[in-house]
C-alpha cells in the first residue's frame, strides 16, 4: 500500500468500525428486557425510606409551627407587659465597691544574679 489517499481512508474507515461497534458495545442492546421487567429491590427500598421522611418531615414541621406559634404568643405576651410595666420614679444606685482586702509589701531590691 504506497498510495497516501487509500491508506488514509482505510485508517479513516478503521477508526469509524471502531468507534461504531464501541457504541453498540456500550449500548447493551441485549439484556435489557429481563431487567425492565423486575424492578431493583434496592429501588423499591430507597422509594419506600423516601416516602417515610416525606411523612417524617410534615410531621416535624407541623410540630415546629405549632411550637413557633406559641413563641409568639408569649413574646407578644412579654412585649404587652414591657410597654405596660411603669417605669421606677427613682434611679437604684449602685452598690458601693469595697476596698480590697489584700495588702502589698514592698520587696527587698535584688543586687546580685547566680547562675548554676
Amino acid at each position: 500500500m504506497t498510495d497516501h489517499v487509500a491508506r488514509l481512508y482505510a485508517t479513516a474507515l478503521a477508526l469509524v468500525v471502531f468507534f461504531v461497534s464501541w457504541a453498540a458495545v456500550a449500548a447493551q442492546p441485549w439484556g435489557h428486557e429481563a431487567e425492565a421487567a423486575t424492578p431493583d429491590p434496592r429501588v423499591a427500598q430507597l422509594d419506600r425510606r423516601a416516602e417515610k421522611l416525606r411523612k417524617r418531615q410534615v410531621r416535624v414541621q407541623r410540630r415546629l409551627d405549632r411550637r413557633f406559634e406559641a413563641y409568639r404568643v408569649e413574646l407578644a405576651r412579654r412585649q404587652a407587659l414591657s410597654v405596660a410595666a411603669p417605669v421606677s420614679p427613682t434611679p437604684v444606685a449602685a452598690p458601693a465597691v469595697a476596698a480590697p482586702s489584700v495588702s502589698t509589701v514592698p520587696a527587698a531590691p535584688v543586687t546580685q544574679t547566680r547562675s548554676s
